[in-house]
């Protein structure tokens, strides 16, 4: 079986789910994204360069520890892969995926919260390193705001967790971490725009149609996910 096809676009795939998911992305974290910007506006001796610096230490904080969880879930997807029939297991892997694209599109756009309580599964976990964050505010220097980024990455976000289940099916673990680095960048610009011009942003990310059109393509990558797999299970001709 031939799953080439698949993989070649998984990245970008998965860069313009972070991109679109950005709806998503400032509802979860925005509010981080302002605090910190509130506090830099308490220091207005701050340039605006050292203002940006800040934010961009947190976002890449954050997604450093996307790639470090990226990097677990490949690994864990191999052993998995290394223990089953390889291909029956890889087109179980990469259905469940899709689907879970399917479902995250629902979410994002409003139609279906089911995905929700996939977010659940982390909180035990987030209760645990969420006061570590903590020692490094109020951020104000870079090595403050890196860290505080890396322990804000794990906050449970079913945004997150579906790529995660996507990095499953991914081969390797430098592949879920190349993976989850693709998505994680694709966060990046909603989120530093949310930085500098917080209010207008919110306000337009709040309309229903920005909403149901982002999840809707969502939607539609995960249906190309199954119609790519269904396509390489097809008896060649």
């Amino acid at each position: 079986m031939d799953l080439a096809a698949l993989e070649s676009s998984r990245y970008l795939a998965a860069f313009l789910v972070g991109l679109l998911g950005g709806v998503h992305c400032l509802g979860m974290c925005g509010g981080i994204v302002s605090a910190l910007g509130f506090s830099q506006k308490q220091h207005p001796k701050q340039t605006s360069a050292q203002q940006f610096s800040l934010q961009l230490s947190y976002n890449l904080g954050r997604i450093l520890s996307y790639v470090v969880a990226g990097a677990l879930a490949g690994g864990l997807g191999a052993a998995t892969l290394s223990l089953a029939n390889l291909q029956q297991a890889q087109v179980l892997l990469q259905t469940i995926a899709a689907l879970f694209m399917i479902a995250l599109g629902l979410y994002l756009g409003g139609f279906w919260h089911g995905i929700g309580y996939v977010e659940k599964a982390g909180i035990g976990f987030w209760k645990k390193i969420e006061p570590l964050g903590r020692r490094f505010m109020p951020v104000q220097t870079i090595s403050q705001a890196l860290p505080f980024g890396m322990v804000w990455g794990w906050l449970p976000c079913g945004l997150v967790y579906s790529i995660l289940i996507w990095g499953l099916s991914a081969g390797s673990a430098l592949e879920g971490a190349l993976l989850m680095l693709a998505f994680g960048l694709g966060t990046l610009p909603n989120l530093l725009i949310m930085g500098a011009l917080a209010q207008q942003v919110t306000r337009w990310t709040r309309k229903l149609w920005v909403k149901r059109a982002a999840g809707l393509v969502v939607i539609g990558f995960g249906w190309l996910m199954l119609w790519r797999v269904w396509q390489a299970l097809a008896p060649p001709p």
